[in-house]
């Protein structure tokens, strides 16, 4: 499970309580902060629970900073983090720093919830279908920006990308990263969701797999769709697979909820979330019956992110 789930003396409460830290990964200290917040959050959403009750900051600050770096970026980090927490409708009270050799970001989401609040992730039926809530390639793109410095590095991929498509798709990875699964975990409740996880380090597939281990019911996932923010599908192939994208095992960071829905509610879903929040949803795998594992298909249709682009647009 995404967060843990502790059943209080305090009758038919549960204490629903995870905790995450990254290292920096964009070149926007503010829009870290967002992304580390929204990274601890998404495990308590990927449970269906919408209100978190307080959270805690863990900061590393390194020691290999100037002051005057660190007194610019520090603070940039620590409002990202608390503005994406009060997005959330929480806030922050405590945590810790400690002086280090690495910069890290993260902390600890606390709540208390009644039974109806949470869904657990183990009830997944022959006849579900699988849905993400946001597209993958977040690690090729960051990793693709920052070759846009290294020519050898470069020169690999410029046959298959521009230099504008690939901040473009650092541009909707940072923004994607840093956004809220809220309206997903509410939406969970209104469609009857049957379980999900959220799509982090482990990639696509190793947070499927992990998913359809814990299922109640003997239960397969097959995955047959895999949006991907465009032209990293392709930047991942001229890598020679370094990512393993297309085989499910690229990391992502704060990444979409992997949802099993029933099949007759999962097209309302993507169409509720698209319309509350402006960014699609997809239906990409099924549930069938099966031994708790699961795949992607031999050739996975990928879906570009978004399909076309529009002048001036992210999405």
């Amino acid at each position: 499970m995404d967060s843990c789930v502790t059943p209080l003396r305090h009758g038919g409460l549960s204490l629903v309580q995870t905790t995450d830290f990254i290292y920096p990964l964009v070149d926007d200290p503010y829009m870290m902060g967002k992304i580390a917040c929204a990274n601890v959050l998404s495990d308590l959403y990927a449970l269906g629970v919408m209100e978190c009750d307080n959270m805690l900051m863990l900061l590393g600050v390194s020691n290999k900073m100037t002051d005057k770096e660190r007194d610019v970026i520090v603070p940039l980090m620590m409002r990202g983090f608390k503005d994406a927490a009060e997005e959330g409708g929480s806030s922050v009270n405590g945590g810790q720093t400690v002086m280090n050799p690495w910069l890290t970001i993260g902390g600890v989401a606390t709540t208390v919830c009644q039974p109806n609040e949470y869904i657990m992730p183990d009830n997944a039926v022959v006849g579900d279908v699988l849905v993400l809530t946001k597209p993958l390639g977040t690690q090729v793109a960051v990793n693709a920006f920052q070759w846009l410095d290294q020519p050898e590095r470069w020169n690999r991929i410029k046959l298959v990308v521009s230099e504008d498509d690939v901040r473009k798709a650092y541009q909707r990875a940072m923004f994607s990263m840093s956004r809220l699964n809220k309206t997903a975990a509410r939406l969970m409740h209104k469609y009857n969701a049957h379980g999900a996880t959220d799509v982090t380090g482990f990639g696509l597939l190793g947070h499927a797999s992990n998913l359809a281990k814990v299922q109640k019911n003997e239960v397969s996932f097959v995955i047959h769709n895999l949006p991907i923010i465009a032209k990293m599908a392709s930047v991942g192939k001229a890598c020679g697979n370094m990512f393993k994208l297309m085989q499910g095992h690229s990391e992502e960071t704060s990444g979409g909820l992997l949802i099993a829905l029933p099949r007759e509610q999962a097209a309302a879903f993507c169409k509720d979330i698209e319309k509350q929040e402006g960014y699609q949803a997809w239906i990409i795998g099924i549930v069938e019956k099966g031994n708790r594992t699961a795949r992607i298909i031999d050739k996975p249709r990928v879906i570009e992110v978004p399909a076309k682009d529009k002048d001036g647009e992210l999405w």
